[in-house]
């Protein structure tokens, strides 16, 4: 395992655990693309998956993911061999099982109380899982397996929370790194640099017009005073 890959599944797993409370064991859900793809690359997600998140994992899938696999025959046989060796999640269509992504999806709704991860090797469910905040991605490129970068949806979330002030400095910390890799902080700095500062007025002409006018008031209001004596005398 690359140590820069290991530095930035580690980055990502902080982001997650700080802004969305992620804590081990990970859930793990797994869909049979991932499964079949695991299986051709020769890798051992049982083994390898806890060092690449750093932490203990339980991988899991549902009935869905299963009987899916089961109804595609032979060409799956060796990908269902090894779904059926993880724990099976309840969901909500024991009577009329729904394809496997479609059960994923339903298995993260209402914000993923349960902090699931979904890996998957299908596109449309991963653009899916990305329209929603919180929700890790794995996915697999070759003989390796990925943990993708927060979604933009992900960020989005976080950074209204800052806004709002909801968020614990701990938790700022983590956005400010993604932003400084997205190349957002430099861009900021240099558009105040630009800036430049207004100039004060001249303190020196303001203070003689003002003393010219409160001097022409004083004599105008002392002529004013004479002439109302003279008239009463």
């Amino acid at each position: 395992m690359g140590v820069t890959r290991q530095k930035h599944a580690k980055k990502i797993m902080g982001f997650y655990k700080n802004n969305f409370q992620f804590r081990e064991p990970f859930q793990v859900l797994l869909d049979g693309t991932f499964c079949q793809a695991a299986l051709r690359n020769k890798i051992q997600i049982r083994e390898q998956l806890p060092g690449y998140l750093d932490g203990a994992t339980q991988l899991c899938t549902t009935r869905c993911v299963i009987k899916e696999l089961e109804s595609l025959g032979k060409a799956l046989y060796g990908a269902k061999l090894i779904a059926q060796r993880f724990q099976v999640r309840n969901c909500s269509h024991h009577k009329n099982p729904v394809s496997g992504s479609a059960c994923l999806l339903s298995m993260i709704e209402d914000g993923n109380p349960h902090h699931f991860f979904i890996a998957t090797q299908d596109q449309d469910l991963s653009n899916k899982v990305k329209r929603k905040p919180g929700i890790p991605l794995l996915f697999i490129i070759q003989n390796t397996m990925v943990l993708d970068k927060p979604s933009p949806k992900s960020l989005g979330f976080v950074q209204k929370l800052q806004t709002n002030q909801l968020v614990p400095e701990y938790q700022k910390q983590s956005i400010v790194e993604l932003k400084e890799k997205e190349g957002l902080v430099k861009q900021e700095g240099e558009k105040r640099r630009k800036r430049k500062r207004a100039g004060g007025p001249n303190p020196l002409s303001c203070l003689k017009k003002k003393k010219k006018t409160q001097a022409g008031q004083e004599a105008s209001t002392e002529k004013k005073k004479r002439r109302k004596r003279k008239r009463n005398r």
